[in-house]
């Protein structure tokens, strides 16, 4: 993105901008359930999925950006060149339909193209700016963006139904609709029963569940990190067993073992470690898959009944790698 526009995306959209990432989206929603939790107050999610958003883009509403933001003549020039008066048809067995015009949607693989829903989600989630969310040391903070994956925030239900009333209007406007089926609100509670909450849109109720898919990472409503590792190892261990033929394979040495399945499988399972909450449970857990590995790719079987310890040694590991 030219740098004459990023200071027109706002500082909660982690999506496509310099130095932030999706770690950065989970960090921060995992650091606001945990201080929620921690002062016992209800934090409320509503998790937006819209349908097809990058194919509904309206081609007008990309020309009319410079209205609503401060976006120069020369980058909105590019941006017409790119999209006005396209035409496209469909050839079956080297016979070509007639033209039609495109009037929406971003090119696929087209580097600009995730900029572009960036400016254009700009557009929608601005009117957001004045509804009540959560506030922290003063400040608003009412939703969170990673491009059009979209987190609305707020303190109560009231509030989180005001701020999804708003996007579904201004949606709407800019050709853009919400996918109810997978849109879900869910509730960061200390309590033993998570508080109802019954959002609506356009007479449609929404989904309430106690975990939700984030990025790549499970969001509990109890705010604990339990069931993302259980869910990480099992799929580290899927990832083990795709790669067998390579990590079991006696022509192989050690150490170029364990170089490959810190590439390819610890890397599953690390994803957003950063924010667990080890315990004694937990460190026991990855000690525990980390042998589960090494054993498989040294071919060592459990009647073998040899100790950890001499596992190790012949991993030329003096202790587990895992350990936090």
């Amino acid at each position: 993105m030219p740098k004459s526009l990023r200071p027109e995306i706002s500082p909660k959209q982690f999506g496509f901008m310099p130095d932030k990432g999706t770690r950065n989206a989970i960090f921060t929603l995992s650091m606001l359930m945990e201080r929620c939790i921690e002062m016992q107050k209800d934090l409320y999610f509503c998790c937006i999925d819209y349908s097809k958003a990058f194919d509904k883009v309206k081609h007008v509403e990309l020309f009319r950006m410079r209205e609503k933001l401060d976006i120069d003549g020369k980058n909105l020039r590019v941006i017409k060149n790119l999209y006005w008066d396209q035409t496209a048809s469909v050839r079956i067995e080297g016979e070509h339909g007639d033209f039609k015009p495109i009037k929406r949607g971003v090119r696929q693989g087209c580097v600009m193209s995730s900029n572009l829903l960036n400016l254009y989600s700009e557009i929608i989630l601005r009117n957001l700016e004045g509804v009540s969310g959560l506030k922290i040391n003063g400040e608003n903070l009412n939703n969170l963006r990673y491009a059009d994956d979209t987190v609305l925030i707020a303190e109560s239900g009231k509030q989180l139904q005001k701020l999804l009333n708003t996007v579904v209007l201004e949606s709407d406007r800019m050709g853009l609709s919400l996918n109810v089926k997978k849109t879900e609100c869910m509730v960061i509670s200390k309590k033993s029963s998570s508080p109802k909450c019954n959002l609506v849109s356009k007479g449609e109720k929404m989904k309430q569940v106690t975990k939700f898919k984030y990025l790549g990472y499970l969001i509990t409503s109890d705010g604990r990190c339990t069931s993302e590792i259980s869910k990480r190892i099992a799929m580290a261990k899927d990832t083990f067993q795709k790669m067998k033929p390579i990590l079991a394979n006696r022509n192989i040495g050690m150490a170029t073992k364990m170089r490959v399945i810190k590439t390819y499988v610890w890397s599953v399972l690390l994803y957003g470690s950063e924010f667990w909450t080890i315990n004694k449970e937990i460190e026991k857990k990855l000690e525990a898959v980390e042998m589960w590995f090494i054993r498989r790719m040294m071919r060592i079987s459990w009647t073998d009944k040899k100790p950890n310890e001499l596992v190790l040694k012949g991993a030329n590991s003096s202790d587990h790698q895992l350990k936090p």
